[in-house]
């Protein structure tokens, strides 16, 4: 089974994109099973996920703001000297029907 653990062990800034309340909802229930937290400690589930999530290595989550979005949105590969992983969580867990 795939983990949020995997995400965020994988070499780069890690950005989940959650096309649906649902697929935020699930998400943040996910991380918090596996032990993740906000950067300032609060539990996954005690916020309302956004449409781009980051993933860190330290298994803490945060929001991506705009400028984190355009990156998101655009042909960048990099977020400094980082590779920019995009993940489409619906594919990634296989949610999505084609």
């Amino acid at each position: 089974m795939k983990t949020i653990l995997s995400l965020s062990q994988l070499p780069g800034t890690v950005y989940v994109h959650l096309t649906t309340p649902e697929q935020g909802r699930q998400f943040l229930e996910r991380a918090e099973a596996e032990g993740f937290t906000y950067c300032d400690g609060e539990k996954p589930t005690a916020r309302e996920a956004t449409e781009i999530m980051a993933v860190n290595p330290d298994m803490t989550l945060n929001f991506v703001g705009f400028c984190g979005r355009m990156a998101y949105g655009s042909g960048v590969q990099t977020i400094g000297n980082r590779p920019l992983i995009r993940i489409e969580y619906g594919q990634w867990d296989g949610t999505d029907n084609p």
